[in-house]
């Protein structure tokens, strides 16, 4: 069996035994992701164990716009003063369970670092966003360098400068 992260096939997948233990991330994947897929609102990426099929971690990703009042003055002092800045949030990231302890949310979390800094090639962004349900999920993100937003200690950001110089150090 190998482990491969791809994008969400409803058809496909299997979501509806995936308990990772926080009700909205649970009720996310198992009813919303799809309608969210269907209306572009935001992009799934699953993690399964080929060549089965059930869901074990997902992330999704999609396009989001910061106030630049609200990042540290010294990442802002070096964009444009627009008042509307380029991002891509990662909106969701959730290990099922049964998966705790293997680093399957750091697997993620990396291949959705990764994508964001290939897309934003094509379609910029200045960073990566993050919103942490609790102190657990807040711990993780800053662990992986993520700064926290002063108005909102529980909303983060990396910048893209500084996913690239992560993938560059891990040969990524």
């Amino acid at each position: 069996m190998v482990l491969k992260i791809e994008p969400l096939n409803t058809r496909q997948h299997i979501r509806s035994g995936f308990c990772c233990g926080k009700d909205s991330l649970d009720n996310y994947i198992r009813k919303q992701a799809s309608q969210d897929l269907k209306r572009r609102v935001s992009t799934v990426f699953v993690l399964i164990d080929n060549p089965e099929l059930n869901v074990l971690a997902y992330y999704t990703l999609c396009s989001y716009t910061v106030d630049i009042t609200v990042l540290d003055q010294t990442f802002a002092k070096h964009l444009p003063r627009y008042p509307l800045l380029p991002a891509t949030l990662l909106g969701r990231l959730a290990v099922d369970a049964k998966q705790k302890g293997k680093r399957l949310g750091e697997l993620m979390l990396v291949d959705a670092l990764k994508k964001s800094l290939n897309v934003s090639i094509q379609v910029a962004s200045i960073a990566v966003i993050a919103e942490a349900l609790d102190e657990e999920a807040l711990n993780f993100y800053i662990k992986y360098g993520f700064q926290q937003f002063q108005q909102n200690p529980m909303k983060l950001y990396l910048p893209m400068k500084s996913i690239e110089e992560l993938c560059q150090n891990f040969g990524i």
